[in-house]
């Protein structure tokens, strides 16, 4: 099977639509998000072939196949972050200057601040005294390098 566009994402269902069916899932890592191209296999064992044709990335919850009784589903495996809990503006101002030095991406979730691990990330978090904790957690895109130059 070769799937070319996303259905939907199952967040924009109704739930009667989802329970009905029986759902496999693809499980990736979160930096194939970005992948267009790609061959997946579902929890079911199934291959799968993605060859999207709109200019769009995969987003947990995306629907690949759905028929009446049946549906595949894009999820997304946990990911090893440090996860940074800065106590005011200061402090986050300070890490975010010191992680946009390194090129870091970033992602933002209610009060936190999420990056990959990193063991010098990690020292210098605990150099500075800024709280945070090391992590699995489930991402719900990429963590994406944003290109830039200093020129």
């Amino acid at each position: 099977m070769i799937i070319e566009r996303i259905e939907t994402n199952i967040e924009s269902m109704e739930k009667e639509e989802v329970i009905r069916r029986h759902i496999e899932k693809v499980y990736l890592e979160s930096s194939l998000l970005m992948k267009r191209i790609q061959r997946v296999k579902t929890d079911h064992g199934r291959e799968i072939g993605i060859r999207l044709k709109e200019s769009r990335e995969l987003a947990v919850g995306d629907v690949l196949y759905m028929d009446d009784r049946n549906m595949i589903v894009v999820d997304v495996l946990a990911d090893d972050l440090l996860v940074i809990r800065p106590r005011n503006l200061n402090e986050m101002g300070t890490i975010a200057h010191q992680l946009g030095n390194r090129h870091l991406p970033v992602h933002f979730e209610n009060n936190e601040m999420m990056v990959q691990y990193d063991h010098l990330v990690e020292e210098l978090l605990k150099e500075l005294h800024v709280p945070f904790t090391r992590e699995e957690r489930k991402v719900k895109q990429a963590f994406r390098h944003i290109g830039h130059s200093h020129g």
